[in-house]
C-alpha cells in the first residue's frame, strides 16, 4: 500500500510579479479556455526547500559552483592557486567512470545537488592525496588522480530535503534519488491577465528649475486567487530516509508548514505581497494523490460585492465534496481543513480545524502515528 498526503491551498495574492517568463511579465497559462497567471512550481518549490532546511539545520545546494567552491577552500588551507584549481577540476573528473565535464570558468557542466558539507569533506580527499595532484598538475592528460569510489560516495550524500524533492545526475546514476514530494503549478482560480504599470524613478539631486524623471519605464504584474497543490509520497519518503518514521515526520511537518507560509520571493521589495492562503485542506490518501484542479477548470466570477476569495472556497467545497461521493471513504484516511471565517460551514473537506498547526498536526498523525498509537 502507499500512502500520500494531498495538499490543497487557495490563495489571494494582490499586485504582484512572483513568477516572470523571458520577457518579464508574469507567466500565464490557458485553462478552461480563459487566461489565467501561472506561478511555476519550481519557484515555490525552490522557498520551501529553504524553509525546510533550515527547519531541520541541514543545508544542501543546488550548483555548478563544487569546483571553485572547492578551489577557494583550499587557497583558504594555504594551497597554491593553481593547485587548488586543478584539484577542483580533479574532483568533477574522478566523480564516476567518466567524470563530470568542467567549463572555462571552473563551473560543472551539470548542476549537482549536495549538502553543504560536502566541499570540507572533498578538501580533505584532495589534501589526503596532495601528492598525486601535484605529480600529475603538468600532464596534459592526468586521467582520474583521485579515489573515484570516495568521490562518489560523497557526492551520493543526502539530506532530508534531497530525500524530500529527489536529485537527478545521469553522470553518476547512484546518485539519482527519486523525490518523494509532486509540487503543481499554481494557477488563478478565475481569469486574469498581466497589467501594466508605468513607473518613474526621481532624481534627488535635480536643481529647482528642473523637472522630469531620472528613469521612467514600464512594468507588469497581477493579482488573484491561486489554487495551489502539492503531495507528498509518503511510503517515498520513508524508504528514501530508511525507515526513520520519527524524521518522516519532522520532514512532513516542515514541508506542509512551508508549502502553506511560503512565497516565491520575486519583485518582493517592489510589491510586498505577503499574503496566507485563506483554505488550507489536507488529505491522507491510500494508493493514488488526487488533485483539486479541475474544480476551477470553469473559471470563478466574481461575487456581486465584489472578489473571488470565498466564491472559490465554495467551488472548491463542492467539487470536493463531489469528488468524494465519487470516490468514496475506503482510499482516504483523513481529511480536513482551516479556513480564514471560522463560521464558514464548508461540508466535504472534512472537519473544520482552528489553526494551520492543527491541522497539520492531525494529518501528520493519520499518516504516521506515533509509537504506541493507532492510526
Amino acid at each position: 500500500m502507499t500512502l500520500y498526503l494531498d495538499l490543497s491551498a487557495l490563495q489571494s495574492v494582490p499586485a504582484a510579479n512572483l513568477n516572470r517568463d523571458d520577457l518579464g511579465s508574469p507567466k500565464q497559462v490557458r485553462y478552461g479556455n480563459a487566461p489565467r497567471i501561472r506561478v511555476s512550481s519550481q519557484s515555490w518549490k525552490r522557498v520551501i526547500r529553504h524553509g525546510v532546511e533550515r527547519d531541520l539545520g541541514e543545508k544542501a545546494t543546488r550548483t555548478r559552483m563544487v569546483p571553485v567552491k572547492l578551489k577557494q577552500a583550499l587557497e583558504r588551507a594555504g594551497w597554491p592557486t593553481d593547485l587548488a584549481a586543478f584539484a577542483g577540476a580533479q574532483v568533477a573528473a574522478s566523480a564516476g567512470k567518466r567524470g563530470i565535464g568542467t567549463e572555462k570558468e571552473g563551473h560543472t557542466s551539470v548542476l549537482l545537488f549536495l549538502p553543504e558539507a560536502a566541499i570540507d569533506e572533498l578538501a580533505a580527499v584532495c589534501t589526503e592525496h596532495r601528492q598525486a595532484l601535484e605529480q600529475g598538475q603538468n600532464k596534459k592528460n592526468p586521467g582520474q588522480l583521485l579515489p573515484t569510489g570516495q568521490i562518489e560516495e560523497i557526492l551520493k550524500r543526502r539530506t532530508a530535503s534531497i530525500s524530500l524533492l529527489g536529485r537527478m545526475l545521469a553522470e553518476l546514476p547512484d546518485a539519482n534519488v527519486d523525490g518523494a514530494a509532486q509540487v503543481a503549478h499554481a494557477f488563478t482560480t478565475h481569469a486574469a491577465e498581466p497589467q501594466r504599470d508605468y513607473f518613474t524613478a526621481v532624481d534627488d539631486w535635480l536643481g529647482e528649475a528642473e523637472t522630469g524623471s531620472g528613469h521612467l519605464d514600464t512594468s507588469e504584474f497581477s493579482a488573484g486567487v491561486f489554487y495551489r497543490y502539492a503531495t507528498v509520497n509518503i511510503t517515498d519518503l520513508l524508504k528514501n530516509l530508511e525507515g526513520d518514521t520519527k524524521a518522516a515526520r519532522t520532514v512532513l511537518t516542515s514541508f506542509a508548514e512551508h508549502f502553506l507560509l511560503s512565497l516565491p520571493q520575486a519583485k518582493r521589495n517592489s510589491t510586498a505581497p505577503h499574503t496566507l492562503p485563506d483554505l488550507a485542506y489536507l488529505v491522507v490518501r491510500e494508493h493514488r494523490p488526487l488533485s483539486l484542479a479541475a474544480a476551477f477548470e470553469t473559471p470563478v466570477t466574481a461575487d456581486p460585492l465584489g472578489g473571488f476569495s470565498q466564491k472559490s472556497r465554495q467551488a472548491l467545497a463542492t467539487y470536493t465534496h463531489n469528488i468524494n461521493r465519487l470516490t468514496g471513504d475506503r482510499s482516504r484516511t483523513f481529511h480536513g481543513h482551516a479556513t480564514i471565517d471560522p463560521d464558514e460551514h464548508l461540508t466535504g473537506l472534512g472537519d473544520a480545524h482552528d489553526s494551520y498547526a492543527q491541522l497539520i498536526e492531525a494529518a501528520t498523525q493519520a499518516a504516521l502515528p506515533q509509537a504506541g498509537e493507532q492510526q
